[in-house]
């Protein structure tokens, strides 16, 4: 079995990470890992969220940082806010018993301005960033990236189904000399394997995870039939077969997600919601009282759920299916996060039973279905 020493990577680090918790290597930081310790490369990885990718290209990065240098050596792109705040928080974690310190900048739209350019006179070693913020901060001549040797895209399909196509292509034209770019993302769009032809080697290291590994295996599928009207009443049954266990439930659209907030809280549950529309201050407010574990459920839509990262969550319920394939993915991978079990639980109506037939046959899950007398058994 790898352990964080055979991969190579130091001592003080392996001491953090086991205070964190983080022992055993995932798949993704056993690919990873070695090759970007070893040598100067770019490199595209497919994996998806929840399984480690921050330890994955950070721990690479902090090895390769030189503390005596007082000047950003690198630099990881992020679509969102929460996001870019787990990475810094992480990153110095990481660094806890490091010799010489390595300060982490994180900046991002939704905070004053002035405040980050005020942060970034200080010495940075890094800068983790949502691509807005940015070229904002670029254009006002507040950042300079001219010094850095590592680019990071984390969530490249997040960022481009966010609309910052144009940000990303400004930021990799501008850094297009730089040492080395390492690319993550969950799914390989077109638009993904452009940027990887226009600006990447095509001699980049390319890990996959295999298609069995992109679905937690500690999640366990069901599925509910029920109809229309009787929709609401049986989503409150499930969620009292729960008792106090906490968990997601993700609606498509806004307006569905304010409506199934005020039916909760009408019948007693302990919930919020996020929507793509919110001031960021709301948002910020819903994500503390949840993470806080003073709201027991959180009701999302698909684009307002990106970057949440909660552990210990029970259960993961689809009040409508998505979309989008991966969005199953990317909704499921709540659950089940950091070697726990979880369940994902969906509610369809008879003429959605074809879409949970794709999902099983496209993903490789098993789905049971639920008896509805007991349907968090």
């Amino acid at each position: 079995m790898s352990t964080f020493e055979s991969l190579g990577v130091k001592k003080a680090y392996q001491k953090a990470l086991a205070e964190l918790n983080i022992v055993v290597p995932t798949a993704i930081q056993q690919e990873t890992i070695p090759v970007l310790l070893s040598k100067k490369t770019d490199f595209v990885g497919l994996a998806q969220t929840g399984t480690g990718k921050t330890a994955a290209f950070g721990l690479p990065i902090l090895h390769r940082i030189d503390p005596s240098k007082a000047e950003i050596q690198a630099l990881i792109l992020s679509p969102t806010r929460e996001l870019v705040q787990q990475i810094k928080k992480q990153l110095f974690k990481f660094t806890k018993y490091t010799q010489h310190k390595i300060f982490v900048e994180g900046v991002y739209g939704g905070e004053k301005i002035d405040l980050q350019m005020a942060a970034l006179k200080r010495p940075t070693h890094i800068v983790v960033a949502t691509p807005g913020r940015l070229i904002d901060l670029m254009e006002r001549n507040a950042i300079n990236i001219s010094a850095i040797r590592t680019l990071v895209l984390d969530e490249a399909d997040e960022m481009l189904s966010m609309g910052f196509k144009q940000e990303l292509d400004q930021i990799l034209r501008e850094t297009k000399n730089v040492g080395q770019t390492w690319l993550f993302s969950a799914t390989m769009p077109e638009e993904i394997k452009r940027i990887v032809k226009d600006y990447m080697s095509p001699n980049a290291v390319k890990v996959t995870l295999n298609d069995r590994e992109k679905i937690n295996p500690n999640i366990k599928h069901q599925y509910l039939i029920t109809h229309l009207k009787n929709k609401f009443n049986a989503l409150v049954r499930v969620l009292e077969g729960f008792g106090e266990e906490r968990g997601i439930i993700f609606v498509r659209t806004k307006l569905g997600a304010q409506r199934l907030f005020r039916d909760l809280q009408d019948e007693g549950f302990s919930v919020g919601a996020l929507e793509g529309d919110m001031q960021q201050k709301e948002r910020d407010k819903v994500m503390r009282a949840f993470k806080n574990k003073s709201l027991q459920i959180l009701i999302s839509t698909d684009v307002a759920a990106r970057g949440i990262d909660v552990r210990d969550l029970s259960f993961v319920i689809h009040h409508q299916l998505p979309e989008q394939l991966n969005y199953y993915t990317h909704r499921s991978g709540r659950t089940a996060r950091a070697g726990k079990t979880g369940k994902a639980i969906a509610l369809v109506l008879p003429s959605e039973l074809q879409q949970i037939h794709h999902i099983q046959k496209e993903l490789e899950v098993d789905f049971e279905e639920l008896i509805p007398d007991n349907p968090a058994s």
